[in-house]
């Protein structure tokens, strides 16, 4: 793979040429594939990856910068893939089955701190911290499971907490 060949390849997908993404993908496509796989451990999942790298690669070829190298910056579109993707593989659990806190694997010794959740949050308090704090959801993907603003979820996930630290210092005293 010429670099030179690359950066006009990656310039060709910015203004718009099918043919230079084509090429760009024949040319790249086993390398890629490649530095993938140990991130997903399997083919199905390496190869759905794979295809997300492209279609970053052509949503975001205008803004690669030619004095940068094209292989680089292809295997750090293909690392963030990757990483994002086993991040979310790691969520074993839908958002719409979280409310129940002992999901999460909790001991029965963490009774207590869990009591304290279901005695002073309502439902959907409930819901935003067991999904933030247990599952790491982030904010946005909280809010468009319960279809509101992500402001709102964060002001409610702020004021949770709040009730939880006042209430667990209650109990302790």
């Amino acid at each position: 793979m010429n670099e030179k060949r690359l950066k006009r390849l990656i310039a060709g997908i910015a203004s718009g040429d099918r043919s230079s993404f084509a090429a760009l993908y024949e040319e790249t496509k086993r390398g890629v594939y490649a530095f993938i796989y140990p991130y997903c451990n399997n083919k199905y999942d390496a190869e759905d990856c794979v295809q997300d790298v492209y279609m970053k690669i052509f949503r975001y070829s205008s803004a690669y910068r030619p004095d940068g190298s094209p292989k680089a910056w292809i295997l750090q579109i293909a690392k963030n893939t990757a990483l994002d993707e086993a991040r979310k593989k790691k969520r074993t659990v839908p958002l719409e089955k979280i409310p129940d806190p002992y999901a999460c694997g909790a001991e029965p010794t963490d009774s207590f701190v869990f009591d304290t959740l279901n005695k002073v949050l309502d439902e959907e308090e409930r819901y935003v911290v067991v999904a933030h704090v247990l599952w790491d959801y982030k904010h946005k993907e909280i809010a468009a499971a319960l279809g509101c603003p992500v402001g709102t979820v964060t002001s409610k996930y702020k004021r949770s907490i709040e009730k939880l630290k006042n209430a667990l210092k209650e109990e302790r005293l």
